[in-house]
């Protein structure tokens, strides 16, 4: 072979500074680029073979990693189709963008490493951000092939030589950098293929590992074993995702799980995705069981390219109330090297937005009809992402509204229009509209939930941490329905009928009543007022407003409603002028007015659960000296 020397075809010499430490903070990439060229090698010239254009013996494909801490080198080897000095010159010396000012111009527009290199084409080079010297020895599968050398110290100048490869395929050897010793360290080159090679369709190798293995019998009659040595082959080539749904099993479903996360309890179910037109996707998406906030940062759904892990920051691509699901999602309609401002434009990501969103609720419809108790039962578990599918997806709610559960404190469920059918008939107001009650807090409100049920009304059980938006999201939805959270005022008031009870105060009476209670309550929050209840129901009644208190709840949440958060909360205090406790606070003197009227609010404050420290201390103290 004749020697050459030459520049590769870049019109400046700051390319690989840039790709060096513009980089570096993604520095890990290179493994997976460079794993993931020797794949692509290993499965054109099986494809070649298939085809009829190569009749020689494939022998082992499998791809080879090799770390030589000495050396300072690592070593990326395949046996696919390999390249003659002309083919190095084309694909490796001329670099795939459209030219070396462009590149300089745009690539501080680029937010990560992934984006710069596919933007540029810059795949290879990648290697030169932890390598000062990259070396191929390649030996193409073409008859009479020579084989090639190529090494580039990380200048713009190249050399090629003959090589010394006697077999079909390429060696990527990397000498490594200074900065980047950590690569020459076995464990991070684990970690590394682990992360981004776990499922690459060819075997990856990386090292070797001891096995044991049968070895006849002892004698008594048990297997003696022995220990040897095997390639360590890094990953799995057939992942569940890649088959058919009809080939597979439950428990593979589950064995594939945990093997994503081997720390998580065991899903729900899961929808195996599987589509080739309008585009191309496959993968298997879990509902988990969700315990924590660190399983939600830690357990994501995770994104491949042709089984090359691309990213597990899914949230353009994977609805967003999905995103909470586990799993994997494969397409290769989606580069290998991708940005998110790629993701947010591309037509097919959008498709596939879509379809994923379609499919989770054909599942969920399909398990509703299918088995409804074992549906109830998973309720808790998957009413989260029902919900939240609801509030930020239109056409998911439109086809949610079939499966989408209400619970009341009597542990049962309707869907809406199940819900609707039970209620309407009692739970109208004098105006015909329809009133949901509900509580976030069955034990806090458990004195509002009695007086809701002695009424004969039902009662929501609204207490999951998407529920105050939920509820917001229903009233926009359902026609003549409100929600009110059943301690929002004092039950007649909730749902206002014609037959309201009437009092028999006077208007100075009613005056002094609220004279009484301001002097007693001392609290400019507390906004007295003078109510016909009934005479069983509480003499004082403790109360916020449902509009305010909702706006409260959603501040907390965060968004737009912080405003409200900053608001002092006002409460409305009720007092029954039917209860007999009124009457005898009226005819009192001065002194027991105001205890009576004290004790009284104090109580309506314990059940709101809102009497604390000294006053919940002399409220006892006074309660004990009474009895």
């Amino acid at each position: 072979m004749v020697q050459e020397k030459g520049t590769i075809s870049i019109n400046t010499e700051n390319i690989f500074p840039i790709i060096k430490k513009f980089l570096y903070s993604d520095n890990e990439i290179f493994l997976r680029e460079l794993v993931s060229n020797a794949v692509d090698a290993s499965q054109k010239v099986k494809r070649l073979a298939t085809l009829g254009h190569y009749s020689k013996d494939l022998g082992d494909l499998k791809v080879k990693v090799a770390v030589d801490a000495d050396a300072k080198t690592i070593t990326i080897s395949d046996s696919g189709i390999g390249m003659t000095a002309e083919e190095i010159k084309k694909y490796i010396n001329q670099v795939a963008f459209s030219g070396a000012t462009e590149f300089m111009e745009k690539f501080k527009e680029a937010k990560d490493a992934n984006e710069i290199i596919g933007r540029f084409g810059l795949g290879f080079y990648s290697a030169f951000m932890v390598a000062d010297k990259v070396e191929i020895q390649t030996l193409s599968y073409q008859e009479g092939a020579e084989p090639a050398r190529w090494i580039c110290d990380g200048s713009t100048s190249f050399e090629i030589t003959e090589g010394n490869r006697t077999e079909r395929g390429t060696d990527v050897i990397l000498y490594i950098n200074a900065e980047s010793e950590e690569f020459l360290q076995e464990h991070r080159i684990s970690d590394i293929l682990n992360k981004y090679a776990k499922f690459l369709p060819v075997p990856v190798q990386f090292g070797t590992k001891t096995e044991s293995v049968p070895d006849g019998e002892e004698e008594d009659g048990k297997t003696k074993y022995k220990s040897v040595e095997v390639d360590n082959i890094i990953n799995n080539t057939n992942p569940i995702w890649t088959k058919a749904p009809a080939d597979l099993k439950d428990e593979d479903y589950l064995d594939f799980y945990r093997e994503l996360y081997p720390f998580a309890e065991e899903p729900l179910f899961w929808i195996h995705l599987n589509v080739d037109y309008p585009f191309n996707l496959t993968g298997v998406l879990y509902f988990p069981k969700l315990k924590n906030d660190f399983e939600v940062q830690k357990n994501k759904i995770k994104l491949f390219s042709r089984q090359v892990f691309i990213t597990d920051e899914v949230k353009d691509i994977v609805p967003e109330f999905l995103l909470l699901l586990h799993g994997v999602i494969d397409s290769p309609d989606i580069p290998l090297n991708v940005s998110r401002s790629f993701l947010q434009a591309d037509s097919n990501v959008k498709k596939i937005n879509s379809y994923i969103s379609r499919k989770v609720a054909d599942k969920l419809s399909e398990l509703f009809k299918k088995d409804r108790k074992g549906y109830e039962e998973k309720w808790d578990d998957i009413g989260i992402f029902v919900k939240y599918g609801a509030l930020s997806d239109e056409k998911f709610y439109d086809k949610a509204k079939e499966f989408l559960l209400l619970g009341n404190t009597n542990k049962e469920t309707y869907t809406l229009e199940e819900y609707r059918i039970k209620v309407k008939d009692f739970q109208a107001d004098k105006d015909g509209q329809l009133v949901y009650l509900y509580t976030a807090d069955p034990e806090g409100q458990d004195s509002y939930i009695k007086a809701a049920t002695k009424k004969g009304y039902d009662v929501l059980l609204m207490n999951s941490p998407i529920d105050t938006h939920f509820i917001h999201h229903l009233e926009t939805k359902l026609e003549k329905t409100s929600l009110k959270r059943v301690d929002a005022d004092v039950i007649d008031k909730l749902i206002v009928k014609e037959d309201t009870e009437k009092h028999q105060l006077t208007a100075d009476e009613i005056s002094k009543l609220k004279s009484i209670f301001d002097k007693a309550i001392s609290n400019p929050a507390m906004k007295v007022e003078v109510e016909s209840l009934p005479a069983d129901a509480m003499p004082v009644t403790i109360t916020m407003e449902e509009w305010m208190r909702r706006m409260k709840d959603m501040s907390r949440l965060g968004g737009s409603m912080n405003f409200y958060g900053s608001m002092p909360d006002n409460y409305k205090v009720a007092i029954n002028a039917n209860h007999k406790i009124i009457s005898k606070l009226l005819n009192a003197d001065e002194t027991q007015q105001t205890a009576m009227a004290k004790q009284a609010f104090d109580l309506a404050m314990l059940a709101q659960g809102l009497l604390k420290g000294a006053d919940l201390t002399a409220f006892v103290e006074r309660s004990v000296e009474v009895t």
